[in-house]
């Protein structure tokens, strides 16, 4: 993982022509640690979980219409044909429940 100063340096930030280090090097790496900590004492509320089990919810019922779907068109014989996408839209339809 690059670091804060390795990224400072990759924008050309202004640097002490001395030391070669970007100018505010302390305050870089300060502002550094205090992301990284906020990062890592991150929590999910159930606002977050239920937005992301929504999702993948989403994502699921999709999967099972399109198999409804391809098994449509694979296998169509007359009634077998509507009876899948008649499946496919009604598993799309819970998602508006």
């Amino acid at each position: 993982m690059r670091d804060t100063i390795d990224m400072a340096r990759e924008v050309k930030m202004p640097y002490d022509f001395v030391t070669g280090e970007p100018i505010y090097i302390e305050k870089l790496k300060a502002f550094e640690a205090l992301v990284r900590a906020d990062e890592r004492n991150r929590t999910w509320t159930q606002e977050h979980w239920t937005e992301y089990e929504r999702s993948i919810a989403a994502a699921e019922r999709e999967a099972c219409a399109k198999v409804c779907e391809d098994n449509a068109t694979d296998l169509s014989e007359g009634d077998w044909d509507s009876a899948c996408i008649n499946c496919a839209d009604k598993i799309r339809a819970r998602g508006n429940t």
